[in-house]
């Protein structure tokens, strides 16, 4: 009876992954009293094959998910006609109340018949008594052999928690459970502090910030959270993922963010390859719309480094909802296993992010400086740009009240802390992060991201006649006038790099740099060129075109 209650409550059975000859416990190891023997792979298909009345019940409790989704989007317009119409008096109410119940009542029933569907299957029984075993003892065999279930992530054991580094119990300075921290506005200028009659009158503004930034702006800035386009991507994602686990070893984890959050993640391990690059861990930061199991993930796995990647808050298996305090928080116990579980140092990791994803992978440089490099693909340096483009005029006030105090993604502010190697990869035909059309190259966000930290860490020679002839290169749009305008100055490489090295002997490493200070508007003017052509790549594609392999390079550093 209490296996068949375990049917009835259980997680839905995704597939049954392949099991690697490698993964097989030796046969002269004893089994622990909680280990639960699985039978060989080959007696069972690799996709899980539900039984008749399993199949339907779950497809009808599905089929009330969905509708359940939609009507929540559309509960504040039904109960405006609801209204309009006068049904929400008590009269109409209460009929409508013993509906639902029964409704309820109905759907209780269908999943009571889908659990004894599942009770009659021994694939299914076989897997609930894996995970109740592992719930119980989690053992290095019993996660070995629960890894070869893809099942829904809500049941999986936390396999890491943002306090299990012992640094972090015993100092002060860690993360809370309210979250870490991150760089907030400038305080009002003294003089113009708020008084009391002033922040009443600005209540209405902040309370109708606070309901766009939760309701249209957070699903406008990530779709990917939204229920319904995660319902319809399901397929995909679930190929993906066994793609990762079976043909590439992927090893699956959960992770618990300080705020409670529960973050999906895959590691892909090629330290034991002959691949140099396998030493180096990539964490992958993926866009708005993206997913690990099929986002940028593949192009350093197809460059064979060992990658991390990892789901935004709300994002498939990944619970909570994705607003800067949350993808903060998540980036950061990425990192902590990354390093204390995984056992990277953090001289060995590389933040790799891609469009939107450069929030967290900006973050994640400021708040570990001595992670050994970040490279931004198609990213930018401020949100507010990028969402004017798409608002009305008319809501300019609100839409840059909205972002600055509630999705302030300040990628530029936050790279600019950060003293290491960075690559920005800039997309010629972006028609995401350009705020006119994808043809005008000179509007691309990537452009300012590079002139900010570029200004930030040689504010010399970024002066007029450096930032004027910057411009000029970063109107090229195809390698041949890029080349053209990069010979046209006689940029001397060598001479760059003797100045930059001299300078960084005598001062050391720390940015910003003085360097420029005494030089002639021609060497600064060369030296400007230089370090743009190190810093940014351009790569003649789209915004969602994947990143070739060849295309993956580690930032110019002296």
């Amino acid at each position: 009876m209490a296996k068949l209650l375990s049917c009835v409550l259980g997680p839905r059975l995704y597939k049954i992954y392949r099991e690697r000859d490698s993964e097989r416990a030796p046969s002269g190891v004893p089994e622990t009293p909680t280990s639960v023997t699985t039978p060989p792979s080959s007696s069972w298909d690799t996709y899980y094959q539900p039984r008749a009345l399993e199949k339907h019940a779950d497809s009808i409790l599905a089929l009330a998910s969905v509708f359940w989704s939609i009507s929540y989007y559309s509960s504040p317009f039904a109960a405006f006609y609801l209204y309009r119409k006068g049904y929400l008096s008590l009269s109409k109410v209460v009929p409508f109340s013993h509906y639902a119940g029964t409704l309820l009542l109905l759907l209780a029933g269908v999943a009571c018949l889908r659990g004894i569907g599942r009770w009659t299957n021994p694939q299914y029984r076989q897997f609930i008594t894996i995970l109740e075993a592992t719930h119980r003892n989690q053992s290095a065999e019993n996660k070995r052999q629960l890894a070869n279930y893809n099942f829904d992530f809500k049941s999986w054991p936390v396999d890491f928690h943002w306090e299990e580094p012992s640094s972090r119990k015993e100092s002060r300075g860690g993360p809370s459970r309210q979250g870490v921290a991150l760089l907030r506005s400038e305080p009002l200028h003294r003089g113009t502090a708020d008084t009391l009659l002033n922040q009443v009158k600005k209540l209405p503004c902040q309370i109708t910030s606070y309901l766009v930034a939760h309701t249209l702006g957070r699903r406008m800035l990530y779709p990917g959270s939204v229920y319904l386009l995660q319902k319809a991507l399901m397929p995909v994602l679930l190929q993906g993922q066994a793609r990762l686990v079976e043909e590439c070893n992927g090893r699956r984890a959960k992770l618990l963010a300080c705020d409670g959050n529960e973050i999906d993640t895959m590691f892909v391990d090629r330290r034991g390859t002959a691949e140099p690059q396998g030493q180096k861990l990539v964490i992958c930061c993926e866009g708005n719309a993206g997913f690990y199991e099929v986002g940028c993930i593949s192009t350093p796995l197809e460059a064979g480094y060992s990658v991390l990647g990892w789901n935004h808050p709300g994002f498939a298996g990944s619970t909570g909802v994705p607003f800067p305090q949350n993808e903060a928080n998540a980036m950061d116990v990425v990192v902590q296993f990354a390093i204390h579980r995984l056992g990277f140092q953090p001289q060995d990791i590389i933040i790799y992010a891609w469009s939107i994803g450069g929030f967290t992978a900006t973050w994640a440089a400021m708040s570990y400086p001595d992670i050994s490099a970040v490279i931004l693909d198609a990213s930018f340096d401020d949100l507010v740009p990028l969402a004017l483009k798409v608002m009305p005029d008319s809501w300019r006030g609100l839409v840059t009240r909205t972002v600055r105090q509630h999705l302030n993604l300040n990628n530029a502010e936050q790279l600019c802390r950060y003293q290491g190697p960075v690559l920005l990869i800039r997309r010629t035909k972006d028609e995401i992060i350009t705020t006119t059309v994808p043809e005008d190259i000179m509007s691309n966000r990537g452009n300012d991201l590079l002139l900010k930290l570029l200004q930030y860490r040689y504010p010399r020679v970024m002066a007029e006649e450096g930032l004027r002839v910057v411009r000029q290169w970063l109107e090229a749009s195809s390698q041949l006038e890029e080349a053209s305008i990069y010979s046209r100055w006689e940029v001397e490489e060598d001479w760059c790099l003797s100045v930059l090295r001299s300078y960084q002997a005598e001062h050391g490493p720390d940015f910003p740099w003085s360097v420029g200070e005494d030089m002639d508007a021609d060497g600064r003017q060369q030296l400007a060129l230089f370090l743009a052509q190190k810093y940014l790549h351009n790569f003649e594609a789209t915004h969602c075109t994947p990143l070739p392999a060849q295309n993956f390079q580690m930032p110019w550093h002296l």
